[in-house]
């Protein structure tokens, strides 16, 4: 339980600005990524905050048990919307050391093992 709260208060402090924030960071630009440019993930903001990991969870359940792999609640969904680009327009991993899922990750001490198996950037353009 205080991994979670750890991981909301770090995933409430530390999301990029918004659309109209583009500055460089070391590796990802802030505001090259989809979910800049909107105002709710799949549901809202505080909702994912608290729950993404058990939407995660869920979805990995349905996927493997059922073969359902088109639904909102996708890793390949959450990479495409939240991963960002480096200053020559290519995608930075979004498990690389400051990027979006590995951040908060870090700052709390929780493993990100998702991409030891699943890929860190978006398939295609």
């Amino acid at each position: 339980m205080r991994v979670k709260l750890s991981l909301l208060l770090t995933i409430c402090l530390g999301l990029p600005l918004g659309p109209g924030s583009v500055h460089a960071s070391e590796e990802g630009v802030e505001g090259t990524a989809k979910a800049d440019k909107l105002d709710a993930c799949v549901a809202p903001t505080p909702f994912m905050r608290r729950n993404h990991f058990e939407l995660i969870l869920h979805q990995r359940d349905v996927t493997v048990h059922q073969g359902i792999r088109k639904t909102d609640n996708s890793l390949s969904g959450c990479v495409d919307c939240h991963v960002r680009k480096d200053a020559a327009g290519n995608h930075v991993a979004i498990d690389a050391p400051g990027e979006f899922c590995a951040a908060c990750h870090e700052y709390t001490g929780a493993t990100l093992d998702c991409f030891t198996c699943h890929a860190t950037t978006p398939a295609g353009n």
